[in-house]
């Protein structure tokens, strides 16, 4: 289209086009792109606000979801009364660590809708704060406002979470029952997900076998991830079998299979699933993180030297590690740390991941006593989980951290999820 010709319709039409197929990093730079010279003075609507805060709930893109909540303000006095703009700015600062704001604003509000409460519901959820979110999901029945799958997805999710076995098992037994529900894909999921944090793999097992419609990956990966987690070695390779054969490109499930052999000790196992992984041309995804400060988002990849203070990142990243040691009963690597001061190291520093780099970033940056808020797009790993435990502790800070499935808070030497992810 000649840009004289793109009005407000069709750049809504093309950015929630984007959002709404999961483009999220394209429907931003898209609002962008309205924004500047490009859009020729074409100001977003409700609709268009909607898409993009969708989008940077769904990327973490707190920075630019911060900036449409104060264009909101500033031009659209009567916002609150506009349900899917108010239901999108609580699934934004929900899913972005703002739990206090994303409440606030659904107090606020003079009607609320079940996308209302699930939004809440999913954001408690990730957070790990379950017995919040089934709080709010008995309050939002009792005032005569019906759940739908979606919700119920919210719902099952959050008891999973937090280990809340009793209460998942009863709110999927009763759905269909209770409100007219059968249960999908998406819930057998969350069902199998829970019983197998909790340990219950053969119970998870069965309930997969007696589901009315024939199982996805999604299914069968949360039992792998589960396999993982418990280290059943025998029940993780059927999950694997059964989850390559429909996902056979999706690399994850490589990962966790060649983890579950690792943690057994079988390297001839972790040698075969490499070299399937070889045989499909598959490479696993690289773990990133990011942190917003001043206005700027600082990516992060694991063993990145890239950033114009890697210097002191990795030279605070290896005294934080001695210090960690010093305080858990470790020994402390002494070569990591003096290839870490030299002025000139032959080999730059590995075995870093990217949140670690991330949260050193912040701690330099950054005031005491400020939260440091971490994006990452991976789930994060046991090591890293221990360490920013202790971390939390001897520096007297707070991180927030988003991985690929929820938030972890670390503070005072605990996690908000006590453990259990």
């Amino acid at each position: 289209m000649p840009r004289a010709s793109r009005d407000l319709v069709s750049w809504n039409a093309v950015i929630s086009a984007h959002a709404q197929n999961g483009l999220a990093v394209e429907a931003v730079e898209l609002y962008r792109r309205m924004r500047g010279p490009e859009g020729g003075g074409v100001e977003p609507d409700a609709v268009t606000l909607v898409g993009v805060l969708s989008s940077c709930a769904h990327t973490g893109a707190r920075r630019v979801g911060l900036d449409v909540e104060r264009y909101v303000r500033d031009t659209i006095p009567g916002f609150r009364d506009n349900l899917p703009l108010c239901n999108a700015l609580i699934n934004f600062h929900a899913r972005c660590g703002s739990l206090a704001q994303a409440q606030e604003l659904f107090d606020e509000m003079p009607e609320r809708s079940v996308v209302s409460w699930t939004a809440l519901i999913i954001g408690y959820g990730m957070h790990g704060q379950g017995d919040i979110a089934v709080d709010l999901f008995e309050t939002m029945v009792s005032e005569a406002t019906a759940p739908d799958s979606v919700a119920m997805v919210g719902l099952l999710s959050a008891c999973s979470h937090a280990g809340m076995y009793d209460e998942g098992r009863k709110y999927f037994s009763t759905m269909e029952r209770d409100y007219c529900l059968r249960p999908k894909l998406e819930h057998y999921t969350c069902m199998v997900d829970l019983l197998g944090r909790a340990g219950r793999l053969d119970e998870a097992r069965e309930l997969i076998a007696s589901m009315r419609m024939a199982a996805d990956g999604a299914v069968w990966g949360a039992l792998l991830g589960a396999c993982k987690i418990h280290k059943n070695v025998e029940m993780g390779e059927e999950a694997f079998e059964r989850v390559v054969s429909l996902e056979p490109a999706n690399v994850g499930y490589y990962v966790l299979m060649a983890n579950i052999y690792a943690d057994a000790g079988q390297l001839d196992g972790v040698a075969k699933v490499r070299a399937a992984m070889r045989r499909r041309g598959l490479r696993k995804e690289p773990g990133c993180s990011y942190v917003e400060h001043k206005g700027k988002v600082h990516l992060f990849m694991a063993d990145d030297h890239s950033h114009p203070q890697a210097r002191r990142i990795y030279e605070l990243v290896v005294e934080l590690e001695r210090m960690v040691k010093e305080k858990t009963g470790g020994d402390v690597v002494e070569e990591r740390a003096e290839k870490a001061v030299a002025e000139a190291a032959a080999v730059p520093l590995v075995g870093f991941h990217s949140e670690k780099l991330a949260v050193a970033f912040g701690l330099l940056n950054t005031e005491a006593g400020s939260e440091i808020v971490v994006i990452k797009n991976l789930r994060v790993c046991g090591d890293c989980h221990s360490f920013l435990k202790t971390v939390s502790e001897l520096t007297n800070r707070a991180f927030l951290v988003r991985d690929a499935s929820r938030f972890h808070r670390f503070e005072n030497g605990a996690c908000s999820c006590r453990d259990y992810w």
